[in-house]
């Protein structure tokens, strides 16, 4: 069993904190989770706090001022004990067995980066569960989404983690970045088979506007800010990418006899 450092991003999470810790401590994989509190005013932190006094396991960490999830997962990271990391944003839960099939996949593929874990979703509107493009849209959505990542942490780090962006936090998606180069070098795959991730929606949530545009009953109200957004986000995938391939030319450090 390969242990693994669990990230949660948390920001005024405090109705769904507990329901995601409660589904970590659950997963015998993980060996540490670390709570990143993003300037919360709510009880967040006061939650993290008191699991952490039951659970050794439990690691609560601050960030003096609201500064986004990908800043929050970035600092985590820096911390981790493990080298697997997993993410897991405070609204979500993992379903029982996730990180055994992650550590299984990376046992049996010891040469593999990362590997993605499939996603139910829960609690959507019913224009999107009864959708019958549900199953390959969710599929696309699973390739991208932070809380489905499990990866190594010299890649995550090699990659340089999620882009802290300004314009990412605000209009949306931090993730793809590292996802797609993460596609570009290693494949970014998929495991087949049971869910390991349960993602709760809420409104307002990405998600919700990925399917309402790809099923088509909504559209994209801001199209030239979403440009912006897919021109740097590739932008920060090659750059990525260039960073991994330059280290791989590099000549190791041979100390002397």
């Amino acid at each position: 069993m390969l242990p693994v450092s669990v990230i949660i991003p948390c920001f005024n999470a405090a109705s769904t904190l507990a329901r995601a810790l409660e589904s970590c401590l659950a997963q015998p994989e993980a060996a540490e989770i670390i709570v990143v509190d993003d300037g919360s005013t709510d009880d967040s932190r006061q939650i993290a706090a008191h699991y952490a006094s039951r659970d050794p396991r439990v690691k609560p960490l601050s960030l003096n001022q609201n500064s986004g999830a990908a800043r929050a997962r970035n600092w985590a990271a820096m911390h981790a004990e493990c080298a697997v990391l997993a993410f897991l944003d405070a609204d979500d839960e993992y379903l029982p067995d996730a990180l055994y099939d992650a550590t299984a996949f990376f046992a049996s593929h010891p040469q593999n980066a990362s590997i993605r874990l499939n996603i139910e979703f829960c609690g959507f509107p019913d224009e999107v569960s009864q959708h019958p493009a549900l199953d390959k849209l969710g599929e696309k959505l699973v390739c991208t989404v932070p809380s489905s990542l499990v990866i190594r942490r010299s890649v995550y780090m090699a990659l340089g983690g999620f882009p802290a962006d300004e314009l990412l936090r605000t209009a949306g998606g931090e993730d793809m970045p590292l996802s797609r180069a993460l596609s570009l070098l290693y494949g970014n795959p998929r495991l087949s088979g049971r869910k390991g991730v349960r993602m709760h929606y809420h409104p307002g949530i990405h998600a919700q506007k990925f399917f309402s545009i790809n099923m088509g009953f909504g559209t994209d109200p801001h199209p030239e800010s979403t440009a912006q957004v897919h021109d740097l986000q590739l932008r920060l995938a090659q750059r990525a990418v260039a960073s991994v391939e330059e280290l791989r030319g590099l000549r190791p450090f041979s100390r002397p006899s």
